[in-house]
C-alpha cells in the first residue's frame, strides 16, 4: 500500500511538472510581453523594467528560476499590480472562490445523490419522470443563463437576495446554484443509472431472497457499488468547483481567483497566469489522487497493486 501511495505521489508531481513546463513555454511563445502596450514604451524604460523582473535573462535561466519558485512556493511578483505578489493574489482570491465552491459541492452531494437514488427506486413513476425532466433541463442550461435568470428574478424583481458580491449569507445562494446546476443534474442522472444497474445484479436478488430488509439491501449492498461512478465524476468536479468559475464570478462580481486570472490574461501578466494555472493543476491532480484512494475504501474488491500482485 505504501508503494502504491508513493508511486501515485510521484506520478502527481511529474504531472504538475509537465503542466508547469508547458505553461511556461506557451507563455513565452506568445508574441509581445507583459509590458507591451498600444502606446509603445521607450526602450530605455523597457530595459530597466525587464532588468528589474529578470526578463532580460536567458530563457533557461528564467525557467529554472520559475521552477525554483514553484518548489519554494514563491510564485513571483505580479507584473500588472505593482508591489503585489502572485502569492498575495491567490491568498486573497482563493478562499473566496473555495467557499462558494465548497457550498456548491455540498449541494451537489446532498441533493444529487439522494434524488438519483429515489428516482431509481421509483422508476417509471411520476417522481422519476419529474426528476429526469429537471435533471435534463439542468444539464442543458449553461451556468451564465442560470446566473442571469437568478439575478433578474430573485434580486431584481423580488429583491430577496443581493444582486452582486458576497456581503451576506443570502448572497451565496445565487453563485452556488449557478455553479452547481450542471453538476447536480448530472450527478442525479448518473446516480440513477448506476443504481438501476446495481439493483439488477444477482447479489441484490440474493440479498432480498435471504430476507434482508430493503433498507439494508439498498444502504449496505447497493449504495457502495452505485456511488463508484459518482466518486469518479466528483473528483475532477470538486477541483473545478473549488477553483471557481470565471463566468459565474464575473456575473456576480465576486472578488475570487477567477477575476485575477481573467485580468492577468488581458494584461499578459505571465506570473499570475502561470501561478493560477499550476494551482488549478495541482488541485485537480490532488482530487484524482484522493479518488483513487476512495475506490479501495468504498469497494473492497478494488485492491492495491501489492495486494493483487
Amino acid at each position: 500500500m505504501k508503494n502504491y501511495f508513493l508511486r501515485r505521489f510521484v506520478y502527481s508531481l511529474f504531472t504538475i511538472f509537465i503542466i508547469a513546463t508547458v505553461t511556461f513555454i506557451m507563455m513565452h511563445s506568445i508574441p509581445g510581453g507583459p509590458f507591451s502596450r498600444e502606446k509603445p514604451v521607450p526602450d530605455e524604460i523597457l530595459r530597466v523594467i525587464n532588468a528589474k523582473y529578470n526578463l532580460d535573462a536567458p530563457l533557461h535561466v528564467q525557467y529554472f528560476d520559475y521552477l525554483k519558485g514553484l518548489v519554494t512556493f514563491d510564485l513571483g511578483p505580479s507584473f500588472s499590480k505593482v508591489g503585489t505578489s502572485v502569492n498575495d493574489l491567490i491568498s486573497a482570491g482563493f478562499p473566496i472562490t473555495a467557499r462558494v465552491g465548497f457550498l456548491a459541492v455540498l449541494l451537489i452531494i446532498a441533493v444529487g445523490v439522494p434524488v438519483g437514488i429515489i428516482s431509481a427506486l421509483r422508476q417509471n413513476r411520476p417522481i422519476d419522470y419529474f426528476v429526469m425532466f429537471m435533471a435534463t433541463l439542468g444539464v442543458t442550461i449553461p451556468s451564465f443563463v442560470i446566473a442571469t435568470i437568478f439575478i433578474f428574478l430573485f434580486a431584481g424583481k423580488l429583491g430577496w437576495v443581493p444582486p452582486f458580491g458576497l456581503r451576506t449569507p443570502a448572497s451565496y445562494i445565487g453563485p452556488v446554484i449557478a455553479l452547481s446546476g450542471y453538476s447536480l443534474s448530472f450527478v442525479a442522472r448518473l446516480t440513477r443509472s448506476s443504481m438501476l444497474e446495481v439493483l439488477r445484479q444477482d447479489y441484490i436478488r440474493t440479498a432480498r431472497a435471504n430476507g434482508l430488509k430493503e433498507l439494508s439491501v439498498i444502504g449496505k449492498h447497493a449504495m457502495k457499488n452505485a456511488v463508484i461512478p459518482v466518486i469518479t465524476y466528483m473528483g475532477p468536479t470538486i477541483a473545478a468547483l473549488m477553483t471557481g468559475s470565471f463566468v459565474v464570478e464575473r456575473i456576480f462580481a465576486i472578488a475570487g481567483i477567477g477575476r485575477y486570472f481573467v485580468e492577468s490574461v488581458s494584461n499578459r501578466d505571465y506570473t499570475v497566469i502561470m501561478g493560477v494555472t499550476v494551482l488549478y493543476a495541482a488541485f485537480y491532480v490532488l482530487m484524482v489522487f484522493l479518488v483513487d484512494i476512495l475506490y479501495a475504501l468504498v469497494d473492497p474488491r478494488i485492491k492495491f497493486e501489492k495486494e493483487i500482485g
